[in-house]
């Protein structure tokens, strides 16, 4: 525990951190977003006038300070489970309160893990593509896989070095922002006028294409979910304080961007040649602004998959995504590798970056899907205040503020459709088709699981257990139980011991492992059901906590050992006179749906696809961290009841 208290305390290293881990996202947004918006203005035929320039700071400005200052830093922050955050951990904190929860939960989670792919290609691509200002006739899409491709391969080395230097370069980036901003607004001083939200308001109504700029307004705030995310790693203290530097550089960019675009009346946003961020930098420095900003986009894309990475940890454990490998690189706390997801984003990456081969393109795609985990993280956030007591009229406000803007960015969010905002979408509805399958698979399975009452059968397993004309076929036997009772026992395991084929053993052991709604915990409790034969632990674990069955079983049985609560040492004669340990032995039963299961189509759709990404995942062995040398799998059919509808006719002999 001691690791979570530091996190949460405020040191100049912890908001170095956060600069390094929380901020990489949207404080790259400043390459792209004045660009989309003045190109989708000249897009919709009209010029890029005072009004225009002002107008778009204004909202970026209002965006920034509504959406992620109040909206994020001010209220989400607070909902921290325990020193985590991030859309999951905001599920497990309210998911009692409703079983519908997992709704906007699985689509925030699914549109947070396409934005992934689309946030390494926008911001490296836009980040190489200030080469041309100096070589016109670089070939960026080499560059940018190249760099993509690295990117992803040595995630598997852990990130524990490079997140040291992330802090200072990022300070760097945001020092370079402000610098590279001021030098330019004495332009046209007037961009000072953006600050009055009236700005705002009068391009969203006066405006006659005020919802595709509010499209490219949103590029602006697209970092604000992984700031949630990263709660865990940086703390909450520490991501307010440093958030209060990078919004100033953030703001002081924009505007010394609009005075450029106010000063130079020709600018054309179709030229590969005329990004204003870049128009800020003397001729001179543009390379090293270039340097600057991949290693920037760089961290961005770091902070993004990491966070990915913690998202699938913790839907495997909640049951909301197949099981996976998950790697421990490095001894830091809440550093943690998955192949799998690492591979999946990196291909995405790639052929996102083949389709759309420009910045200018992705915009399109950008900003779409994470706007439905924005919407999502409002519902969940709602709940939460409910639940924490906050006055009605607050969270009515709250409510009604964030659902108008949201609502309104999505509409024009939704003008990108066309333009490559299908590809998230896509990818979006193919991940949450995965969630939503693994999470109602097991509910229609859990239907099928029949309990009986385990008294019924303690007779039987003692005398089994003694019964010499039955071959021992282990001396500790273990079976995984899902039973949340210790009066309950799944029917399929006592099949298993006394019919399908009898199994005598010393001592029989009944394992429980359940998932708790803190990140953290780590309890046990044991109950003899049958003194010195039948014996039940349960394990209480944490969501982000590594399901080592193996070594936790060990380590209680260990400890009742030492304190001579159980005895396992072999009972063979020759083995039992040395004090030799008996055997131990896992059985794992694997359910397999049988031909004649009434499930309705949708049931049954369900259910084929639960079976395909069963076969992707990993093995019940490995996920629990079992030793396959002990496990014996046993197949049960799902459903063993003999149909009613058969009916025969016997002949006569």
């Amino acid at each position: 525990m001691s690791s979570h208290k530091n996190v949460n305390a405020l040191t100049a290293g912890g908001v170095l951190v956060s600069l390094g881990i929380v901020f990489g996202d949207i404080g790259t947004s400043p390459l792209y977003t004045l660009k989309a918006i003045f190109k989708s203005v000249i897009d919709s035929h009209q010029t890029i006038s005072t009004d225009v320039v002002l107008g778009a700071l204004s909202c970026i400005i209002w965006t920034l300070t509504l959406q992620t200052t109040i909206k994020y830093v001010v209220i989400t922050l607070r909902a921290d489970n325990r020193g985590e955050g991030g859309i999951f951990s905001l599920y497990s904190l309210v998911r009692k309160k409703a079983k519908w929860l997992v709704i906007p939960a699985i689509i925030g989670g699914a549109a947070l893990l396409a934005d992934g792919m689309i946030t390494p290609s926008i911001t490296v691509t836009s980040a190489i593509e200030g080469l041309k200002l100096k070589f016109p006739t670089v070939p960026v899409l080499p560059i940018v896989i190249g760099i993509i491709a690295l990117l992803f391969i040595i995630q598997q080395f852990g990130t524990n070095l490079v997140g040291k230097l992330f802090g200072p370069i990022m300070f760097f980036w945001f020092a370079a922002l402000g610098i590279a901003g001021i030098s330019h607004i004495a332009d046209d001083p007037t961009v000072f006028k953006a600050l009055n939200p009236y700005w705002a308001l009068h391009l969203l109504f006066t405006n006659p294409s005020a919802l595709v700029i509010l499209g490219g307004v949103f590029l602006c705030t697209t970092g604000a979910e992984a700031l949630y995310s990263d709660l865990g790693h940086c703390g909450r203290k520490n991501i307010r304080i440093s958030w209060i530097f990078v919004k100033l550089m953030l703001v002081l960019n924009y505007l010394g961007q609009g005075a450029w675009v106010l000063s130079n009346p020709n600018y054309d946003p179709h030229s590969a040649l005329e990004n204003p961020f870049f128009k800020l930098v003397p001729e001179g420095m543009v390379l090293y602004m270039v340097i600057l900003a991949t290693t920037a986009a760089v961290i961005a894309s770091q902070a993004m998959i990491s966070g990915s990475f913690t998202l699938i940890s913790e839907a495997v454990r909640l049951n909301l995504w197949p099981k996976v490998r998950i790697n421990y690189p490095s001894v830091q706390k809440g550093q943690l590798y998955v192949p799998s997801i690492n591979w999946l984003l990196m291909v995405g990456c790639i052929i996102i970056v083949l389709i759309f081969k420009k910045s200018d393109n992705m915009e399109g795609a950008y900003g779409l899907a994470i706007n439905l985990t924005f919407l999502m993280t409002t519902v969940l956030v709602a709940v939460f205040m409910l639940r924490k007591k906050f006055p009605k009229y607050l969270i009515v406000i709250f409510v009604a503020l964030y659902v108008v803007i949201e609502l309104s960015f999505l509409i024009g969010n939704m003008a990108k459709f066309v333009h490559g905002g299908w590809v998230t979408l896509l990818i979006s509805c193919a991940l949450l088709s995965v969630m939503w399958t693994w999470f109602n698979s097991r509910k229609i399975k859990n239907r099928f699981v029949k309990y009986v009452e385990i008294e019924d059968y303690f007779e039987i397993l003692k005398e089994l257990s003694n019964d010499e004309s039955v071959p021992k076929y282990s001396s500790q036997l273990v079976y995984l139980t899902s039973a949340n009772f210790k009066t309950e026992i799944e029917s399929k395991i006592i099949y298993s011991i006394i019919q399908k084929e009898p199994k005598r053993a010393d001592v029989y052991w009944l394992v429980h492992v359940d998932v708790m709604d803190e990140p953290y915990t780590m309890e046990y409790k044991v109950e003899f059901l049958i003194p010195g034969k039948l014996i039940r632990i349960d394990f209480r674990l944490g969501f982000r906590v590594e399901q080592r069955v193996n070594l936790l079983y060990r380590k209680v049985v260990e400890e009742l050992v030492k304190n001579g609560e159980v005895d396992i040492t072999s009972q063979y004669t020759s083995l039992n006179k040395h004090k030799i340990t008996g055997d131990f032995r896992f059985v794992l039963l694997e359910k397999h749906l049988s031909k004649f299961t009434n499930l309705s189509f949708y049931e049954r759709t369900i259910m084929d696809y639960y079976f395909v990404l069963k076969r992707l995942s990993l093995s019940e062995v490995t996920s629990f961290g079992l030793d396959s040398s002990y496990v014996e799998v046993e197949k049960v059919p799902l459903i063993f009841v003999t149909p009613d509808d058969i009916e025969m006719k016997r002949l006569a002999v």
